[in-house]
This record gives structure tokens, sequence and C-alpha cells, in this order.
């Protein structure tokens, strides 16, 4: 997710090659920067610079946030799942607005939606500056802290839901006689467009989805089907559940840091 960031923002123009410091211990992987973005600037080490992006796997946070003490950021941006504001703001011990982010996937493609959320010390110019980098590559979405884990149910892992639909429709092309690279071509197409309908046109889903079901039709009886079989509580529910194992991944970090060493 940290080179799909630094990419949206060279490709938005956000900012040059030059412009954006990179940090990153592993050699093969700074050589894939480098290869992808010539004229990055990237490092073994971190540097001194205006804003910090924090982009690494939860467990690694707290020792990477703790050697950037003392380097002078004025903001910080944190993109690690499940580490709140509040830790992030303790391990680089400066006073700082650290604001909290959970961007998905299609970021990736400059499609993606970020919810960010601004803790303790953020200020207004905190997440200005933390939106100017996501919309580099996507939506950005303000929410309290409290909500990031709801935001994680619907949009974090709301990339995986669409996949699985279409995995399953798919399935049901193929079962129904289509032979499947077209049965993929025609879900794909029409996820894609579907989602263009929703964002360009500014109705509802419910309306758009009437405008399709007429009264009975074939549209109506496959939406008869899915209604009978709860289709739209199961939805409820897994996403009720990835709020659930959010918030519980978090709670484990927290507590792992609490313990003695």
């Amino acid at each position: 997710m940290g080179g799909a960031l630094v990419e949206g923002l060279l490709a938005s123009g956000w900012a040059t090659p030059e412009e954006i410091a990179v940090a990153e211990r592993v050699g093969a992987t700074r050589e894939t920067l480098l290869a992808r973005s010539p004229g990055l600037v990237v490092a073994a080490e971190p540097v001194a610079a205006d804003g910090l992006v924090v982009a690494v796997k939860p467990h690694d946070a707290e020792a990477v946030c703790r050697r950037l003490a003392g380097f002078g950021y004025r903001h910080a941006l944190s993109i690690v799942a499940g580490v709140t504001t509040e830790s992030l703001r303790e391990w680089i011990g400066a006073p700082l607005g650290v604001v909290r982010a959970m961007p998905n996937t299609p970021a990736q493609l400059g499609a993606g939606v970020s919810i960010i959320a601004g803790g303790a010390g953020a200020t207004e110019d905190d997440l200005v500056w933390a939106e100017g980098i996501l919309s580099a590559v996507g939506t950005v979405v303000r929410l309290p802290e409290e909500l990031l884990d709801a935001a994680t149910g619907v949009s974090g892992c709301g990339p995986a839901y669409l996949y699985y639909l279409a995995e399953a429709l798919v399935a049901a092309g193929t079962a129904a006689g289509l032979d499947a690279s077209v049965a993929r071509q025609l879900v794909e197409q029409t996820l894609y467009g579907a989602a263009r309908m929703m964002i360009e046109t500014g109705r509802p889903a419910e309306v758009l989805r009437g405008e399709v079901a007429s009264p009975g039709g074939a549209t109506e009886a496959a939406v008869n089907v899915l209604e009978a079989r709860a289709v739209r509580a199961a939805f409820a529910d897994a996403v009720a559940a990835a709020v659930v194992r959010a918030g519980e991944l978090g709670d484990a970090r927290r507590e792992s840091r609490q313990k003695p060493r």
C-alpha cells in the first residue's frame, strides 16, 4: 500500500520523485521502487522531512516509530491497521498531529477510498495534509477514530465481498452454459458499469435496482430468490463479523504491548 501511495502521488502531480523520500530497509524493495519511479529518493534509513507516512506491518510499527523520534516531522499519517493514533504519537515522541487512515486495495489504481481520523493533537492542517496525500489515490472520507473498525468492515474489506460476488456470478454463468471467459467478461463489465451508474448518476442503489427489475420480469424473479435466501441479512452479518474482528485485532495488539518484556 505504501508503494501504491507513492505511485499515486507521482502520477497525480502532487510531488516530483525528488520531493518524496522513502525509507525502506529491504534492498530488493528499494530496487523495485527505484525501477518503477526513477529519480525517487530511496534510502535504507529514515530522513528528516515535513511530513511522515507510516506504512509498515502492525507488528513492526512500534520499533519503526521509535526510530523516527527526533527527525522533526510536523505531520504524520499512518496506514497501519489496528494501531491507534495515541500509540503512534507516544512512540514517535514528538509534538505532532497524527492522522490514522484505512485505505483499500483499489488505491493501487487510483480508485480507492480512504477513511481518515485525527487523533489528539491533530489539527485541521494535519487533516488537510493527509487528505491531500490520500486523494491522489482515490476518495477520502473523514470519520471519528472510533468508527474506523466499522469503516474497515464496509470499505476496507469491501473489495473482497465484490470479488466473492464476481466469483459466484461467473460460476453461475458457466453453469448456465456460458464459456468461462465470456462469463467473466460479462461479470467484470457489469460490476464496473453498475458502480459507474451509482457514482455518476447519484441515484441510490435501491432506485437503480428498481429501474432494472421490472414487475414480473427476469430480474425480479432473480431478486426474489436472493431475498428468500436472506442474502441481504448475510451481508449484514458479514460486515458485523468484520467489524468485531477488526476490533479484536486492535485489542490484541494493545494487550501484547502492555505485557511486561
